[in-house]
């Protein structure tokens, strides 16, 4: 089986993970893939069931001109984001977009994501953040690459690693997460859900509820993550 071959059959899997893991009803969502040595992205076919995705069905995308060089079918109409922040961050080998309902909510109100405890800590270094609105002119003709870019110049003005943060919401829009591959970005996909909904249901339990301590905050993440990290089993 060829490298691409492969990539496609994980694309395939992370497509149908998130499905079962209850973050896209519909067609509401999307996830891609990218082999870094081919400069090669797989991403989901627009608007095609889930129950009805084979590998062959995955597109294959160029990741530098962006035409499709593999498969019959349209790529999702997201695919200008996911190329986006497959160029802005290196390290990163996969995305997931989602409608999923607590991440969502929190674009709809164009706030982050508090971080309130040590769930969202063991995953995100700190508030998921929310992106500005974009413009009228951004919403034009190039408006998924548009949603890319603010994303990247989201990140950029916080001083954010994509790894440390690897989600943001776009604002009035929802969820795009990342990881260093396509089932570690459908993961990370799955804790922001959780978080968000955790988060919700803290502040209707107590407004005004502060953030976690930046000591608490440093102990969860880095213990999961970075050399340093004492969870889990060695090697």
């Amino acid at each position: 089986m060829s490298d691409l071959d492969q990539l496609r059959r994980d694309v395939l899997e992370a497509n149908l993970a998130i499905v079962r893991a209850g973050l896209v009803r519909l067609t509401f969502g999307n996830v891609s893939g990218v082999d870094r040595s081919t400069g090669v992205m797989a991403i989901k076919p627009s608007g095609v069931p889930y129950d009805e995705l084979t590998p062959e069905s995955i597109v294959l995308v160029d990741l530098g001109h962006g035409a499709v060089v593999g498969g019959t079918a349209r790529p999702s109409s997201d695919t200008p984001t996911h190329l986006a922040l497959y160029r802005a961050f290196p390290a990163v080998g996969g995305v997931v977009h989602t409608h999923s309902p607590f991440a969502t909510a929190w674009a709809q109100a164009g706030r982050p994501v508090p971080c309130f405890g040590t769930t969202h800590a063991d995953h995100f270094f700190g508030p998921v953040p929310v992106t500005r609105p974009l413009t009228a002119d951004e919403t034009g003709d190039r408006y998924e690459e548009r949603t890319g870019d603010v994303i990247v110049e989201t990140l950029a003005r916080l001083g954010v690693d994509p790894l440390e943060r690897p989600a943001a919401l776009v604002a009035s829009h929802g969820p795009f997460v990342w990881g260093r591959d396509a089932g570690d970005a459908v993961d990370n996909a799955v804790a922001l859900e959780a978080v968000a909904e955790a988060a919700l249901r803290t502040e209707q339990l107590r407004p005004g509820t502060p953030e976690i301590g930046t000591h608490l905050l440093e102990r969860h993440f880095h213990r999961k993550h970075g050399p340093g990290a004492s969870y889990g089993q060695p090697g």
